[in-house]
């Protein structure tokens, strides 16, 4: 029974809730880097979608924000679950008040465009990415609706440090010096947090915003992650839900009053700015890159950026650390309370036919263009370098190259004129076959809870470009107004920069008008021109699985079984025979369990396979349409691992020759663990 005189008055109705979205653990392209050779190879940790339902006291109006482990938002993906919703809630939750946003990780699986251009390295359509997605968002949102209760908003923002970098500063020095000069870092430090405290004033809920990418772990990985901003998430998660493990915390406490802790971290205007804080430097020589076009010796391939750490993995570590402790602190010190009406404006806009002023002193306006790819495109980041030796900041074309592109579709000559200086490497916008490549229509929303307007926006703005935006934003509402950009959010549309960066200033004004119509409540935004729903004519070209064979063992027989003792601090691998992980992904399971001994018979689960700490590698090691595999698991004992003894079960699926498909587990033997020897 709840005990009212502990309770505090609330401002609005707000519920949390959690799902896995991890697509194809196995042979699929992984998405961001656009490596045609960087294909999904087993699990380092799962990746979730955790959605925010807000609503005012009187539950009149409520909005949805969604916070997905993937590299974007795709059309298709939201379209699909705003079907599903609608099935089920009737017009409580659309496309105008829900929000999906992607936090940027490179290393999960692709093909869940509905686009070509974005589904070409993954051999196209990924139909098991696409339902993962939409399963998980969709059983997000539901379960943050089953869990709608009295709660407030405290909101705070503070400095982080030491956890992004500009990686593309020649280009912000393009901007005003006046305006740099209002700013003390050439990227935003700033994260922002919301609190979700419930009547009893007991947080349930953390939302933050910080910008940078999620490219800890580089183009050769191929471990399914969520990045430093999945990292962080599990690790605030964890905090606040002791002995929990990661993604199991939608259950009920006893009283029945309130959720276990659902925290995310948002992606906001990162299209310049880099987790790998040691900067670019050439990897044959250990010298910086060239400033300007990103090269060593004239090639971008040597041209990498490091993280902070030994290696990636731990680098994805210390970034992730650094926004858990920042977002923890910001929380805890959280009292500002967050007052007011619950709101959203949304439409979609053609973005190929809206006039665009060019600055504040010349009146002559220009219509945007059709989408179309230049040079620099292939070049690549310091993030993720391109091949071919294309260059960032190139303003010249190749015969070759253009020969190539003027096979696929030779650009008309609007399009050049329109995207000068830009060269255009691939004409994106004039191409429709076999569908089109890249999206005319996008949304652009506006969340408001009370003070705060989360504007919802489909591309990866700069630094710069975002703190326009905001301040626009800011200055169309009224003074209390603290803005955030939810970049990656609902579609994706590539980048956004200032006029000065790439001499284009695409999505300020569009956004901007539905601030200051959003003050006169009794207007409605026009829903804008409809986006084509695209999903019924993917092509997919990935070979499905044709069927697993365990030779002339069984499957979860052991290959190198567990040594008989360890330390803490150390590692313990296991080998097994495996079946491919795309018989069954496992949404909302696990392809591995690290069990400890309790009693004579009785075993508890300590990791599954998307703690830190473990480690799911899949291996083909058939030949031809010989589908052999094998499975090796690897535990990192944590330093604090209580002594005891200790299993690791696989579990798995195989499909026969007919087509069907059978779970199997295996074991390895026992093994123990005892304290860490410290030599002093």
């Amino acid at each position: 029974m709840i005990t009212l005189s502990n309770c505090v008055p609330t401002n609005f109705l707000i519920g949390a809730g959690i799902s896995d979205v991890t697509g194809p653990a196995a042979e699929v392209n992984m998405m961001g880097y656009a490596n045609p050779v960087q294909t999904s190879h087993g699990i380092h940790i799962r990746q979730y979608s955790r959605a925010y339902i807000v609503a005012d006291k009187e539950n009149k109006t409520r909005v949805v924000f969604v916070n997905v482990d993937s590299c974007m938002l795709s059309q298709g993906v939201k379209l699909e679950v705003i079907k599903r919703l609608k099935s089920k809630y009737g017009g409580l939750y659309t496309e105008r008040n829900v929000g999906i946003s992607g936090i940027h990780t490179h290393s999960g699986p692709g093909g869940f465009h509905q686009y070509l251009l974005f589904d070409i390295t993954s051999l196209g359509f990924v139909k098991e990415s696409f339902e993962a997605l939409v399963d998980g968002i969709t059983l997000s949102i539901q379960n943050a609706h089953d869990r709608i209760q009295p709660a407030n908003i405290y909101i705070n923002s503070g400095l982080l440090l030491d956890s992004n970098i500009n990686r593309s500063p020649s280009s912000y020095l393009n901007n005003p010096a006046s305006e740099r000069k209002r700013y003390e870092y050439n990227v935003d430090k700033n994260m922002t947090i919301l609190k979700f405290a419930d009547a009893n004033d007991k947080g349930f809920g953390m939302m933050s915003w910080f910008a940078v990418h999620c490219t800890s772990m580089n183009n050769t990985n191929g471990y399914i992650s969520g990045d430093n901003k999945g990292y962080a998430a599990q690790l605030f998660e964890q905090a606040m839900n002791k002995d929990s493990l990661p993604g199991k915390v939608l259950i009920f406490n006893l009283l029945m009053s309130s959720i276990n802790f659902v925290a995310a971290f948002g992606q906001s205007n990162e299209g310049d700015v880099s987790p790998n804080t040691k900067g670019p430097h050439c990897q044959d020589t250990g010298l910086p890159c060239d400033i300007l076009h990103s090269t060593c010796h004239g090639k971008n391939e040597l041209c990498i950026a490091a993280g902070p750490g030994k290696d990636m993995v731990d680098s994805t570590r210390i970034i992730g650390e650094n926004q858990y402790k920042k977002a923890l602190e910001l929380y805890n010190s959280a009292s500002n309370m967050i007052t007011g009406t619950v709101d959203f404006r949304h439409t979609y806009v053609d973005m190929t036919n809206v006039q665009v002023k060019i600055n504040s002193t010349t009146k002559v306006s220009v219509k945007t263009c059709k989408p179309a790819m230049g040079y620099a495109f292939a070049a690549g980041t310091t993030d993720g370098p391109g091949m071919f030796n294309f260059e960032q900041g190139a303003n010249t074309t190749s015969l070759l190259w253009d020969f190539v592109r003027d096979f696929l579709h030779a650009p008309s000559k609007e399009q050049v004129s329109c995207h000068h200086p830009k060269p255009i490497l691939l004409d994106t916008g004039e191409i429709k076959k076999p569908y089109q490549w890249q999206p005319d229509i996008v949304d652009v929303q506006i969340l408001k809870i009370g003070q705060l307007a989360v504007i919802a926006l489909p591309a990866e703005f700069t630094t710069m470009s975002g703190r326009r935006m905001r301040e626009s934003v800011e200055k169309a509402m009224s003074e209390d107004t603290v803005s955030v950009i939810a970049g990656l959010t609902n579609d994706y549309a590539d980048y956004v920069a200032t006029y000065e960066e790439y001499q284009v200033q695409r999505y300020e004004a569009a956004s901007t008008i539905y601030c200051r119509e959003m003050i006169k409540t009794e207007y409605e935004v026009p829903g804008g021109p409809n986006p084509p729903n695209l999903i019924g004519k993917q092509l997919s070209f990935l070979p499905p699985v044709i069927y697993d064979t365990a030779g002339t063992r069984n499957y979860g027989d052991i290959i190198t079984d567990v040594k008989p003792v360890y330390s803490q601090n150390t590692s313990v691998q296991v080998t097994m025979v495996g079946a491919n992980p795309r018989n069954n992904i496992k949404l909302g399971k696990t392809f591995l369990e690290i069990e400890k001994k309790e009693g004579d018979d009785s075993w508890s689960v300590v990791a599954t396979d998307s703690n830190w700490d473990t480690f799911f590698h899949w291996e083909s090691k058939g030949i031809f349409l010989l589908g052999e595999s094998q499975v090796t698991i690897t535990w990192n004992i944590p330093a604090k691992q209580p002594v005891g003894s200790y299993r690791i079960k696989y579990h798995g699926d195989h499909k026969n020759i007919l087509g069907t498909i059978t779970a199997f587990t295996g074991t390895s033997s026992t093994f123990t663990i005892k304290a860490q020897t410290h030599v002093y």
